[in-house]
């Protein structure tokens, strides 16, 4: 890509004061554990949604959705639809994490079930976050500065160093000083600048082109439709419409990255809220950046743009179409994206090391020592990002291939665990115990499947059973995983006495005591209401319409 101008530094330039300012002005008050990781549990929805969205959205995210966009079309679609998951969080499970008054996600597990649970879901969390999130993000975050920014050299680092450690360190230190405040806040900035890039590319691209009729014939039905058949290798439309719901709604209903914001929220109502506004701004993805790719394919495809690597979509509309001073500002939202994912996933692994491991191991421990307990860990999770640098330079290849498979077999068990802890009383913590366990155990041995089957020397000398199971379909897998899970973990609940009265009350739709009631009832009124239903009826539609 060509040089940056002047005007587009200066935009760059503004992006970074503007963090600063809203960091300092953040990360004022930070004595108790309250105050650093869950912000004082004071936010508002706006802040609330607009984190939901920045964390959600990285620079890999952006770049990998365009690729797909040019290659597949709206096949990706889906995952952006599970905008109804926030509602589901909001409606269904913030009442029960609120009312719990818990910091973690495995802190509520222990509330509903016991102390080993806790520890499960810990562990699982934090191995998943460094050696998955952290180590992807970082990466993709050097890859992009690389193909953005090609000819920055410093001390004889190019320029996927240069970005990569410059953005880690960075966004390290806002994350060690500024706790979550500091990191909602520049979530909710660095949103806003996302979406205003991403739409001018949008608009730009669509113009250029000659508009939607035109990007419509020139992509063909096949890239309209977000439907592949049953026997799709890679995105089945059985495996779409049931097994990445679940991977949804873990990873916005359970998953301490995103559920942490709502944590913070000051009251229910604003929580709630909080999830209904994430899920407006989830819709955005489909149009910022899926529909981009199209415009790419659809402009390669007519000859007006050379796009020799779909994954280069992107980067290569910017660098063609975007004026000086435009373009810095897509390079900001790129940056932004970045930050705010690796900002919330640091101050995800501080917050779970701290309140979840350590203050466990070392109970009565003072707020202040609390607080300086997560920024060392925030500091560590840092470190590991760097050191993994290399490891993910020399095996990305194989790496990038099987991680959008790990989380369909991380989310079924404790998707499982979690809404069926809610929704019924019966179930115990060895039903829960059993399901996490086995279910984690069998979604790594199915990992470990995929991998040799994919090896030559392997695939021959592996059982029947074992290479099947290698190359089923990961999104079929999904589903079988959750049908096995809620099976253990109801049949064992059922074999096993009941949870005793205390481990259950006001912890389950069946067990909410009439003063809870009243206060959940009491948290929405009717445009909430909506707000949701505007939501659906548009999720609704965009099926639709690329139907067919």
């Amino acid at each position: 890509m060509s040089a940056l101008g002047g005007l587009d530094w200066l935009v760059i330039g503004l992006y970074f004061f503007g963090i600063l300012v809203v960091v300092i002005w953040s990360s004022r008050k930070q004595d108790s554990s309250e105050d650093y990781f869950l912000a004082g549990r004071n936010l508002g929805w706006f802040v609330i949604g607009a984190s939901l969205f920045a964390s959600n959205i990285g620079s890999e995210h952006i770049v990998g959705l365009a690729g797909s966009g040019a290659k597949s079309g709206m096949a990706m679609a889906h995952y952006e639809l599970h905008a109804w998951c926030l509602l589901v969080l909001g409606w269904v499970l913030v009442p029960f994490y609120h009312n719990s008054k818990v910091f973690t996600m495995p802190e509520f597990l222990e509330r509903r079930y016991n102390s080993t649970t806790r520890w499960i879901l810990s562990l699982i969390s934090l191995v998943a976050y460094v050696f998955t999130k952290v180590s992807v993000t970082v990466y993709a975050g050097g890859t992009v500065f690389q193909s953005l920014l090609p000819e920055i050299s410093v001390g004889g680092l190019d320029a996927f160093w240069v970005g990569a450690l410059a953005v880690v360190i960075l966004t390290g230190l806002y994350t060690i000083f500024g706790g979550l405040r500091a990191v909602v806040y520049t979530d909710a900035l660095q949103a806003v600048v996302l979406l205003i890039g991403s739409l001018c590319i949008t608009v730009i691209g669509l113009k250029t082109l000659g508009g939607w009729g035109e990007l419509r014939a020139l992509c063909g039905s096949q890239h309209f439709n977000m439907w592949r058949p049953a026997n799709d290798p890679e995105f089945p439309w059985v495996g779409m419409l049931i097994g990445a719901p679940i991977t949804g709604l873990w990873y916005w209903g359970t998953d301490q990255y995103i559920v942490q914001r709502t944590l913070a929220a000051r009251n229910l109502q604003q929580a709630r809220r909080g999830t209904i506004f994430g899920a407006f701004l989830k819709l955005t993805p489909v149009f910022l950046f899926i529909v981009p790719g199209m415009i790419a394919y659809a402009l390669s495809k007519s000859g007006r743009l050379q796009l020799d690597n779909y994954d280069q979509a992107f980067p290569v509309l910017v660098k063609n179409l975007l004026p000086v001073g435009l373009r810095g500002l897509v390079v900001a939202g790129l940056l932004a994206a970045l930050m705010s994912s690796l900002s919330s996933l640091f101050n995800s692994c501080s917050t779970l090391f701290t309140i979840d491991i350590y203050e466990k191991l070392r109970p009565g421990q003072s707020e202040k020592h609390l607080v300086f307990v997560g920024r060392v860990a925030t500091t560590i999770v840092v470190v590991l990002g760097v050191i993994w640098i290399p490891v993910m330079r020399l095996v990305s290849g194989a790496l990038y291939e099987y991680l959008q498979s790990v989380q369909a077999y991380l989310a079924p068990p404790i998707t499982a665990v979690f809404f069926l802890g809610v929704f019924s009383k019966r179930i115990n913590a060895k039903g829960a115990l059993v399901g996490l366990i086995v279910g984690f155990a069998f979604g790594m041995f199915k990992l470990a499947c995929q991998i040799f089957s994919g090896l030559e020397s392997f695939a021959g000398s592996m059982p029947t059973f074992a290479l099947a199971l290698g190359q089923m379909n990961f999104l079929y897998f999904c589903i079988l995983l959750f049908v096995v899970s809620i099976v253990l973990i109801v049949g064992v609940s059922l074999m096993t006495a009941p949870p005793p009265a205390e481990k259950v009350e006001s912890l389950t739709y069946s067990t909410l005591s009439d003063k809870v009631r009243k206060e959940f009832r009491s948290s929405w009124n009717r445009w909430d209401v909506i707000s949701t239903v505007v939501i659906l009826a548009i999720i609704l539609g965009v099926y639709i319409y690329f139907t067919g």
